[in-house]
Protein backbone atom coordinates (compact mmCIF):
# COMPACT_ATOMS: atom_id res chain seq x y z
CA UNK A 1 0.00 0.00 0.00
CA UNK A 2 3.19 2.38 0.87
CA UNK A 3 4.80 1.32 -1.90
CA UNK A 4 1.62 1.91 -4.17
CA UNK A 5 1.30 5.47 -3.03
CA UNK A 6 5.14 6.38 -3.13
CA UNK A 7 5.10 5.43 -6.84
CA UNK A 8 1.57 7.04 -7.17
CA UNK A 9 3.24 10.49 -5.88
CA UNK A 10 6.64 10.02 -7.95
CA UNK A 11 4.07 9.98 -11.04
CA UNK A 12 2.03 12.69 -10.02
CA UNK A 13 4.65 15.01 -9.20
CA UNK A 14 6.29 13.68 -12.54
CA UNK A 15 2.99 14.36 -14.56
CA UNK A 16 3.11 17.85 -12.41
CA UNK A 17 6.99 18.18 -14.11
CA UNK A 18 5.98 17.62 -16.77
CA UNK A 19 3.05 20.00 -17.40
CA UNK A 20 4.49 22.81 -16.37
CA UNK A 21 7.74 21.97 -18.33
CA UNK A 22 5.03 21.96 -21.52
CA UNK A 23 3.39 25.18 -20.45
CA UNK A 24 6.50 27.00 -20.30
CA UNK A 25 7.28 26.17 -23.59
CA UNK A 26 3.52 27.29 -24.88
CA UNK A 27 4.54 30.32 -23.40
CA UNK A 28 7.86 30.71 -25.25
CA UNK A 29 6.13 29.83 -28.29
CA UNK A 30 3.50 32.47 -27.70
CA UNK A 31 5.80 34.81 -27.31
CA UNK A 32 7.92 33.91 -30.40
CA UNK A 33 5.01 34.63 -32.43
CA UNK A 34 4.14 37.64 -30.84
CA UNK A 35 7.46 38.97 -31.57
CA UNK A 36 7.60 37.96 -34.69
CA UNK A 37 4.02 39.88 -35.94
CA UNK A 38 5.03 42.49 -34.14
CA UNK A 39 7.96 43.26 -36.21
CA UNK A 40 6.07 42.26 -39.41
CA UNK A 41 8.18 39.14 -39.83
CA UNK A 42 5.86 36.70 -41.04
CA UNK A 43 8.48 34.52 -41.64
CA UNK A 44 7.77 32.39 -38.78
CA UNK A 45 7.71 28.36 -39.00
CA UNK A 46 7.99 27.14 -35.86
CA UNK A 47 8.21 23.29 -35.09
CA UNK A 48 5.45 21.04 -34.47
CA UNK A 49 7.35 18.27 -32.54
CA UNK A 50 6.78 17.93 -28.98
CA UNK A 51 3.50 18.49 -28.89
CA UNK A 52 0.13 17.46 -28.23
CA UNK A 53 -2.33 15.98 -31.05
CA UNK A 54 -4.50 19.25 -30.39
CA UNK A 55 -1.74 21.86 -29.97
CA UNK A 56 0.24 20.57 -33.13
CA UNK A 57 -2.65 20.94 -35.12
CA UNK A 58 -3.03 24.51 -33.70
CA UNK A 59 0.65 24.76 -34.07
CA UNK A 60 0.60 23.81 -38.25
CA UNK A 61 -2.59 26.53 -38.72
CA UNK A 62 -0.11 29.06 -37.53
CA UNK A 63 2.84 28.21 -39.50
CA UNK A 64 0.32 28.46 -42.71
CA UNK A 65 -1.19 31.82 -41.58
CA UNK A 66 2.02 33.14 -41.44
CA UNK A 67 2.73 32.28 -45.12
CA UNK A 68 -0.47 33.33 -46.17
CA UNK A 69 -0.01 37.09 -44.55
CA UNK A 70 3.46 37.09 -45.58
CA UNK A 71 2.04 35.96 -49.59
CA UNK A 72 -0.41 38.80 -48.95
CA UNK A 73 1.25 41.31 -48.02
CA UNK A 74 4.01 40.16 -50.85
CA UNK A 75 0.91 40.56 -53.26
CA UNK A 76 0.13 44.40 -52.17
CA UNK A 77 3.46 45.60 -52.34
CA UNK A 78 3.68 44.19 -55.84
CA UNK A 79 0.37 45.52 -56.77
CA UNK A 80 1.59 49.00 -55.21
CA UNK A 81 4.46 48.96 -57.76
CA UNK A 82 2.50 48.22 -60.52
CA UNK A 83 0.11 51.04 -60.19
CA UNK A 84 3.01 53.67 -59.15
CA UNK A 85 4.76 51.99 -62.43
CA UNK A 86 2.13 52.44 -64.80
CA UNK A 87 1.49 56.30 -63.58
CA UNK A 88 5.52 56.90 -64.01
CA UNK A 89 5.97 55.35 -67.34
CA UNK A 90 3.30 56.77 -68.68
CA UNK A 91 4.15 59.82 -67.64
CA UNK A 92 8.00 59.93 -68.13
CA UNK A 93 7.83 58.43 -71.86
CA UNK A 94 5.31 61.70 -72.80
CA UNK A 95 8.06 63.49 -71.76
CA UNK A 96 10.81 61.73 -73.37
CA UNK A 97 9.46 60.95 -77.06
CA UNK A 98 9.93 64.99 -77.94
CA UNK A 99 12.83 65.46 -76.53
CA UNK A 100 14.64 62.44 -78.20
CA UNK A 101 12.69 63.20 -81.73
CA UNK A 102 13.52 67.10 -82.08
CA UNK A 103 17.45 66.22 -80.53
CA UNK A 104 18.00 63.31 -83.19
CA UNK A 105 15.90 65.19 -86.18
CA UNK A 106 18.54 68.28 -84.95
CA UNK A 107 21.54 66.03 -85.55
CA UNK A 108 20.56 65.42 -89.22
CA UNK A 109 20.69 68.74 -89.95
CA UNK A 110 24.01 69.97 -91.76
CA UNK A 111 24.03 73.69 -89.78
CA UNK A 112 24.79 71.34 -86.67
CA UNK A 113 26.90 68.87 -88.12
CA UNK A 114 30.43 69.56 -87.02
CA UNK A 115 29.54 72.93 -84.81
CA UNK A 116 29.86 73.41 -81.25
CA UNK A 117 26.24 72.62 -80.71
CA UNK A 118 26.56 69.11 -82.04
CA UNK A 119 27.56 67.23 -78.49
CA UNK A 120 25.14 69.36 -76.30
CA UNK A 121 22.50 67.94 -78.40
CA UNK A 122 23.97 64.51 -79.21
CA UNK A 123 24.26 64.25 -75.34
CA UNK A 124 21.04 65.23 -74.72
CA UNK A 125 19.62 62.27 -77.13
CA UNK A 126 21.75 59.60 -75.67
CA UNK A 127 20.75 60.67 -72.38
CA UNK A 128 16.74 60.25 -73.58
CA UNK A 129 17.47 57.05 -75.16
CA UNK A 130 18.98 56.10 -71.26
CA UNK A 131 15.89 57.22 -69.76
CA UNK A 132 13.62 55.29 -72.31
CA UNK A 133 15.57 52.20 -72.09
CA UNK A 134 15.27 52.66 -68.19
CA UNK A 135 11.42 53.00 -68.83
CA UNK A 136 11.43 49.83 -70.96
CA UNK A 137 12.72 48.11 -67.99
CA UNK A 138 9.89 49.92 -65.77
CA UNK A 139 7.09 48.44 -68.33
CA UNK A 140 8.27 44.57 -67.65
CA UNK A 141 7.07 44.95 -64.16
CA UNK A 142 4.10 46.03 -65.13
CA UNK A 143 2.96 43.83 -68.39
CA UNK A 144 3.51 40.42 -67.53
CA UNK A 145 1.33 38.10 -69.65
CA UNK A 146 -0.70 36.19 -67.35
CA UNK A 147 0.78 32.30 -66.80
CA UNK A 148 0.00 29.90 -68.44
CA UNK A 149 -0.11 26.69 -65.65
CA UNK A 150 0.60 23.34 -66.41
CA UNK A 151 2.30 20.11 -65.33
CA UNK A 152 5.98 20.15 -65.71
CA UNK A 153 8.97 17.97 -64.44
CA UNK A 154 11.08 19.72 -62.24
CA UNK A 155 14.01 18.22 -62.92
CA UNK A 156 14.40 18.60 -66.90
CA UNK A 157 13.76 21.97 -66.61
CA UNK A 158 16.80 22.38 -63.70
CA UNK A 159 19.43 20.12 -66.43
CA UNK A 160 18.12 23.07 -68.93
CA UNK A 161 19.20 25.60 -66.64
CA UNK A 162 22.23 23.51 -65.94
CA UNK A 163 23.24 23.87 -69.46
CA UNK A 164 23.35 27.19 -69.74
CA UNK A 165 25.24 27.76 -66.97
CA UNK A 166 28.59 24.85 -67.26
CA UNK A 167 31.17 26.90 -65.90
CA UNK A 168 29.02 26.61 -62.43
CA UNK A 169 29.30 23.35 -60.21
CA UNK A 170 25.93 22.21 -59.67
CA UNK A 171 24.46 20.09 -56.75
CA UNK A 172 20.89 19.22 -57.56
CA UNK A 173 18.82 17.18 -55.00
CA UNK A 174 15.74 16.42 -56.27
CA UNK A 175 13.50 13.47 -56.72
CA UNK A 176 13.28 12.46 -60.30
CA UNK A 177 9.09 11.72 -60.32
CA UNK A 178 8.56 15.58 -58.85
CA UNK A 179 5.83 17.37 -61.05
CA UNK A 180 4.87 21.16 -60.17
CA UNK A 181 2.32 23.40 -61.41
CA UNK A 182 3.85 26.26 -63.39
CA UNK A 183 4.53 28.42 -66.01
CA UNK A 184 7.16 26.76 -68.10
CA UNK A 185 8.95 30.14 -69.82
CA UNK A 186 8.54 32.12 -66.34
CA UNK A 187 9.54 29.21 -63.75
CA UNK A 188 12.88 29.05 -66.49
CA UNK A 189 13.30 32.79 -66.28
CA UNK A 190 13.28 33.07 -62.86
CA UNK A 191 15.91 30.15 -62.36
CA UNK A 192 18.01 31.68 -65.35
CA UNK A 193 17.66 35.20 -63.46
CA UNK A 194 18.84 33.79 -59.75
CA UNK A 195 21.67 31.63 -61.66
CA UNK A 196 22.82 34.87 -63.41
CA UNK A 197 22.58 37.05 -60.17
CA UNK A 198 24.97 34.42 -58.67
CA UNK A 199 27.55 34.54 -61.39
CA UNK A 200 27.79 38.43 -61.09
CA UNK A 201 28.48 37.61 -57.80
CA UNK A 202 31.18 35.82 -58.48
CA UNK A 203 29.75 31.90 -57.81
CA UNK A 204 31.14 28.84 -58.39
CA UNK A 205 28.88 26.84 -56.92
CA UNK A 206 24.78 26.38 -57.26
CA UNK A 207 23.04 24.33 -54.60
CA UNK A 208 19.04 23.44 -55.82
CA UNK A 209 17.88 21.76 -52.80
CA UNK A 210 14.08 20.07 -51.42
CA UNK A 211 12.91 21.23 -48.22
CA UNK A 212 11.61 19.36 -46.15
CA UNK A 213 9.27 21.86 -44.09
CA UNK A 214 8.80 19.93 -41.05
CA UNK A 215 12.29 19.95 -40.66
CA UNK A 216 12.76 23.09 -41.40
CA UNK A 217 15.69 21.83 -43.25
CA UNK A 218 17.40 20.13 -46.79
CA UNK A 219 16.60 16.80 -46.08
CA UNK A 220 19.82 13.58 -46.18
CA UNK A 221 19.52 12.24 -49.71
CA UNK A 222 18.91 9.05 -48.10
CA UNK A 223 15.70 10.97 -46.69
CA UNK A 224 14.87 12.06 -50.38
CA UNK A 225 14.87 8.82 -51.50
CA UNK A 226 12.66 7.20 -48.56
CA UNK A 227 9.70 9.99 -49.38
CA UNK A 228 7.64 9.84 -52.45
CA UNK A 229 6.67 13.19 -54.46
CA UNK A 230 3.70 13.05 -53.32
CA UNK A 231 4.54 13.64 -49.76
CA UNK A 232 6.62 17.16 -49.79
CA UNK A 233 5.10 20.32 -50.05
CA UNK A 234 1.72 20.40 -48.13
CA UNK A 235 -0.49 22.93 -48.25
CA UNK A 236 2.14 25.81 -49.59
CA UNK A 237 3.47 24.04 -52.68
CA UNK A 238 7.03 22.35 -52.84
CA UNK A 239 9.26 24.43 -51.59
CA UNK A 240 13.23 24.34 -53.06
CA UNK A 241 16.41 26.10 -51.68
CA UNK A 242 18.46 28.01 -53.99
CA UNK A 243 21.60 28.65 -52.60
CA UNK A 244 25.36 29.76 -54.19
CA UNK A 245 28.88 30.79 -52.69
CA UNK A 246 29.01 33.99 -53.92
CA UNK A 247 29.41 37.58 -52.17
CA UNK A 248 27.19 38.04 -49.57
CA UNK A 249 24.35 40.40 -49.54
CA UNK A 250 25.23 42.86 -47.12
CA UNK A 251 22.73 43.15 -44.11
CA UNK A 252 22.07 46.75 -44.73
CA UNK A 253 20.62 45.56 -49.03
CA UNK A 254 18.59 42.59 -47.26
CA UNK A 255 15.01 44.29 -45.99
CA UNK A 256 15.56 46.48 -50.50
CA UNK A 257 16.32 43.36 -51.96
CA UNK A 258 13.09 42.80 -53.82
CA UNK A 259 11.98 46.71 -54.24
CA UNK A 260 12.42 47.37 -58.20
CA UNK A 261 15.75 49.18 -59.09
CA UNK A 262 17.42 48.77 -56.26
CA UNK A 263 20.62 47.46 -57.23
CA UNK A 264 24.15 46.41 -55.41
CA UNK A 265 25.51 46.08 -59.20
CA UNK A 266 27.15 49.40 -61.11
CA UNK A 267 25.21 48.25 -64.75
CA UNK A 268 22.39 46.13 -62.76
CA UNK A 269 18.96 47.88 -63.85
CA UNK A 270 17.48 46.58 -60.31
CA UNK A 271 14.46 44.58 -61.73
CA UNK A 272 15.90 40.30 -62.07
CA UNK A 273 14.70 39.65 -58.46
CA UNK A 274 11.46 42.07 -58.35
CA UNK A 275 10.57 40.77 -61.69
CA UNK A 276 11.07 37.35 -60.14
CA UNK A 277 8.84 37.31 -57.34
CA UNK A 278 6.19 38.51 -59.34
CA UNK A 279 6.17 35.92 -61.78
CA UNK A 280 6.38 33.48 -58.87
CA UNK A 281 3.04 35.59 -57.61
CA UNK A 282 1.47 35.47 -60.59
CA UNK A 283 2.27 31.28 -60.71
CA UNK A 284 0.51 30.91 -57.11
CA UNK A 285 4.05 30.58 -55.73
CA UNK A 286 6.58 32.81 -54.05
CA UNK A 287 10.36 34.20 -54.26
CA UNK A 288 11.95 34.85 -50.82
CA UNK A 289 15.60 35.35 -49.50
CA UNK A 290 16.19 32.89 -47.49
CA UNK A 291 17.17 33.38 -43.53
CA UNK A 292 19.33 30.45 -42.64
CA UNK A 293 22.45 29.34 -45.17
CA UNK A 294 23.17 25.52 -46.37
CA UNK A 295 26.68 24.50 -45.77
CA UNK A 296 29.06 25.80 -48.53
CA UNK A 297 26.82 28.52 -49.46
CA UNK A 298 26.82 32.30 -48.47
CA UNK A 299 23.68 33.44 -50.14
CA UNK A 300 20.40 31.65 -51.07
CA UNK A 301 16.83 31.93 -51.93
CA UNK A 302 13.58 30.40 -50.60
CA UNK A 303 11.41 29.39 -54.35
CA UNK A 304 7.96 27.93 -53.72
CA UNK A 305 6.26 26.34 -56.69
CA UNK A 306 2.48 25.07 -56.82
CA UNK A 307 2.20 21.54 -56.83
CA UNK A 308 -0.77 19.77 -59.43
Amino acid sequence: MITALILSGVALGGLSWWLIHHQRKLRQRAHLMQEAMRNRDFTFRLPTDGLLPGERAMQQTLNQLGDTIRQQVNQNEVESWERLTRVLTHEIMNAIAPISSISQSMLGRKDIKDTALEPGIQAIYDTSRHLSEFVSNYRKISELEKPVLTDIQLLPLLHDVRKAYPEQTWEISILPDIIVRADTGMLRQVLMNLTKNAVEASSSRMVVAMIDENALQTPSRKALEQRKASHWGGGRGLSLYIGNDGLPIPAEDRQSLFVPFFTTKRSGSGIGLSLSRRMMLQQGGMLELAEKQQAGCRVGFILTIALP
